[in-house]
């Protein structure tokens, strides 16, 4: 595979690909539901350390 082959197939296929997996990510992220799962990990950070040290 060259290099003027493979910049074609990126070009191409590669955008594509590449855009159905921005907006795969972006439906999964907004998908209904999702809300409650998200302030949880939010707050993560936020929570006492539970550990003995």
């Amino acid at each position: 595979m060259n290099y003027d082959l493979f910049r074609e197939f990126a070009d191409s296929w590669g955008l594509v690909y590449l855009v159905i997996l921005f907006v795969g990510v972006i439906l999964f992220t907004f998908r209904p539901g999702s809300r409650d799962k998200a302030d949880e990990i939010a707050q993560i950070p936020f929570k006492e350390d539970e550990t003995d040290g």
